[in-house]
């Protein structure tokens, strides 16, 4: 396969972008015709073996996982027999790998899969932050109102820790802790499904206080190739039931004008996708067995969200339809506080066939 470079007009104007070791330039800002910033990263595409296929900059780059770990967190208590314990429903299950916005569905979701599992929303240990749907509506929470841990993005993954305490026989009070039974069940999980073995698994504290781990770009891509793929020989159809869920019910996953929820809408069931905080995305293609992960350096999603979608476009993923639902997020414009228009996004990434 051969990708398109950008055009030699388009190049004399950004002139020679320099790299950024071990990154390559994935977004250009614009303000006029000047270049105001550019964001640097790498990406990985593998096949379901693991190989590395497409890449740009470095695909072994140690990358924090953040949210897109969510799926592989929920892997122990699908596979464990939870979901059918407690009578989850596929939207719910949608939820247990949610970086939800807070908007009443999912408050109402999260609260219903608690009782259900014999928890409380004051087990949950995620904290409480303003619901992500006022900054997706350019809106400021109201002053005064008071929110709820079951309003923060992560309350459907921790229900789902929480139930998985509940169906395993084990201590609520300490789930977040890193010895705790269940985060040893997530760990192996984690070091199974991006083929790491769990002593290379870099551990940090997550945004919503659960550990999370850091693994090369193509070992979190190898993981959304399994996810997207067939039964899964240590884990059954957990991962599968996870993949179909997040594509079947994507406005649960995130919600409204956010990119988990339009990307899964513009791949009608093809694509499952997990953003992560810090400028990271990962998705796993069914039709190809494919597994694509995206980190911006500088972590900004503003860089991010072009780069994804020039990237599908290269891989030849896009018909004209998903492409005219995909262009405010190809090339997203930049207004000032008077709405006047000071530039845009624009993708400036290039894969590189490696396998």
């Amino acid at each position: 396969m051969v990708f398109p470079k950008p055009p030699l007009s388009k190049l004399s104007s950004l002139g020679a972008l320099p790299a950024a070791a071990p990154h390559v330039a994935l977004a250009r800002v614009t303000r006029g015709d000047a270049t105001d910033s550019i964001h640097y990263g790498s990406v990985a595409v593998v096949d379901g073996g693991g190989r590395v296929l497409y890449a740009a900059g470095d695909p072994s780059f140690v990358t924090m996982t953040r949210s897109s770990l969510k799926p592989l967190q929920a892997v122990p208590l699908v596979a464990a027999g939870g979901v059918e314990r407690f009578g989850f429903s596929s939207d719910q299950i949608a939820l247990l790998c949610a970086s939800h916005s807070g908007e009443p569905r999912h408050v109402t979701a999260v609260a219903d899969m608690l009782r259900r599992a014999g928890c409380r929303s004051d087990q949950l240990q995620c904290g409480v932050h303003p619901p992500l749907f006022y900054a997706a509506r350019d809106e400021l929470p109201p002053a005064g109102v008071a929110f709820t841990p079951l309003q923060h993005n992560c309350s459907g993954k921790h229900t789902g820790m929480l139930a998985y305490c509940r169906h395993c026989g084990l201590p609520t009070e300490t789930y977040l802790a890193f010895d705790h039974p269940l985060q040893a069940a997530i760990r192996q999980a984690v070091a199974h499904l991006t083929g790491i073995a769990e002593a290379s698994l870099v551990a940090g504290i997550d945004g919503c206080s659960a550990p999370n781990y850091a693994v090369p770009l193509s070992a979190l891509a190898f993981a959304y190739a399994r996810l997207a793929g067939t039964e899964d020989a240590r884990y059954g159809k957990a991962p599968l039931t996870l993949a179909d869920a997040m594509s079947a019910h994507p406005e649960m996953v995130s919600g409204e004008r956010r990119n988990d929820l339009i990307l899964m809408r513009a791949g009608r069931g093809d694509w499952v996708t997990k953003v992560g905080a810090e400028g990271v995305q990962a998705i796993g293609v069914r039709s190809k067995s494919w597994g694509i992960a995206v980190k911006v350096a500088d972590g900004n999603a503003r860089g991010l969200h072009p780069a994804t979608v020039a990237i599908l476009e290269q891989l030849g993923l896009l018909d004209d339809a998903q492409r005219g639902e995909l262009s405010a997020w190809r090339e997203p414009v930049i207004r000032n506080f008077r709405g006047i228009v000071t530039g845009k996004v624009e993708p400036v990434v290039a894969l590189e066939q490696r396998g």
